[in-house]
């Protein structure tokens, strides 16, 4: 059987002649129904993501039956998300167990040109602009963000953001991840939907010698209620794409405002280089909220303790008063981890290096573990 996108295309063909056209009528069907289509319309098994605040975009419903997730796709003109500063692709709307929601819009305001208005585990490429160190005042680790190829631009010449495109530098002002940067080029966007998973593909040619082509893959189980996001970025040009990639997240539980009874697990135990905030604390391998957090300033802070092992990136957000949570794993090992939170979200970013010679490929995963009681 050949792998399609298509359940016709993926259909056994050892039928009689006499039959194909009710076997075709039927897959076609089937896929009407188990497909997200562009323009809005949306699968009647996963009613309980297919409302959502802005889903009037480009969008995918997938479900293994027991797990539903809403994945906007990228779209230069009509995208849920159009900005500069996260990849465009795996955005995720929402995703629903047992009458449970995870995921949601987090902030007051949409605007798709916004740099933070987007929602769920979505990624950014981002350099360090200048080396590591500590504040005099505090003491405290300043990291500097930065953009591939930025600092080599002049005004008016351009950078990289893999999962954006090509943007223009505008002034010889320090780089910016909020920053409204001209986008040039966007590459080519091809999507592949699925009943259970979604593949992206980004391919572009840039600046100073950088081109890649650039895959997701986030795919729901076939069984357990995970979601899974596996990653390459193959580099087609001259010169080496040396960046860090995070996930910011975005967790929401159930709508519910971050308080106590929230806790964040680790596989280790976590360590800062300052207080988090009045609102939470940590108990060996446990972050704990006390208090609600005040909006837009919530716990926030670099974490060490980690080691390089795999291992280590592993944490769980939850809610122990109603025992509703996610794990999020993966492959590689943390390179940097930055704890951030407001009084709608929470969000352990954890950071994987990757250093990519012309002609290489590099390959990653994340693994969200999704679980909740049944209504």
């Amino acid at each position: 059987m050949r792998k399609s996108g298509s359940l016709v295309q993926g259909m056994n063909w050892r039928v009689s002649k006499g039959k194909r056209f009710v076997v075709l009528a039927a897959a076609l069907i089937l896929r009407h129904w188990a497909y997200a289509q562009n323009d809005g319309t949306v699968a009647k098994s996963s009613l309980t993501c297919a409302e959502v605040p802005h889903g009037d975009h480009p969008k995918a419903l997938l479900s293994n039956g027991k797990l539903d997730a809403l994945v906007f796709l990228p779209d230069a003109k009509n995208g849920y998300y159009r900005s500069t500063r996260f990849d465009w692709s795996g955005v995720v709307g929402c995703v629903s167990l047992n009458g449970h929601r995870f995921f949601g819009e987090w902030f007051a305001q949409y605007d798709p040109l916004k740099n933070d208005s987007i929602t769920g585990p979505v990624e950014e490429f981002r350099t360090d602009d200048g080396p590591i160190g500590h504040s005099v005042s505090d003491g405290q680790l300043v990291i500097h963000p930065g953009a591939i190829g930025y600092n080599e631009a002049k005004p008016g010449e351009l950078f990289l953001k893999p999962g954006v495109g090509v943007l223009r530098k505008v002034d010889n002002s320090p780089y910016q991840f909020g920053g409204a940067y001209p986008i040039v080029d966007t590459g080519k966007w091809t999507v592949k939907v699925m009943p259970r998973s979604v593949i992206f593909r980004q391919v572009l040619n840039g600046p100073q010698g950088y081109a890649y082509v650039y895959e997701k893959r986030l795919t729901l189980d076939k069984n357990d209620s995970v979601i899974t996001l596996e990653h390459s970025l193959k580099n087609t040009g001259q010169t080496t794409i040396d960046t860090n990639v995070y996930n910011h997240d975005f967790f929401i539980l159930d709508g519910k405002p971050v308080g106590p009874g929230m806790v964040v697990r680790f596989a280790f135990e976590p360590k800062t280089d300052k207080p988090l905030g009045a609102a939470a604390r940590i108990e060996g391998k446990e972050l704990a909220y006390v208090d609600a957090p005040a909006p837009r300033s919530g716990p926030s802070g670099y974490l060490t303790g980690y080691s390089d092992r795999a291992s280590d990136y592993d944490f769980t957000v939850e809610d122990k008063n109603s025992k509703v949570g996610v794990q999020q794993t993966s492959d590689s090992p943390l390179t940097r981890l930055y704890f951030w939170s407001t009084s709608t979200t929470i969000c352990p970013e954890a950071y994987i290096h990757l250093n990519v010679p012309p002609g290489k490929t590099s390959y990653w995963k994340i693994r969200y573990r999704f679980f909740a009681p049944a209504k």
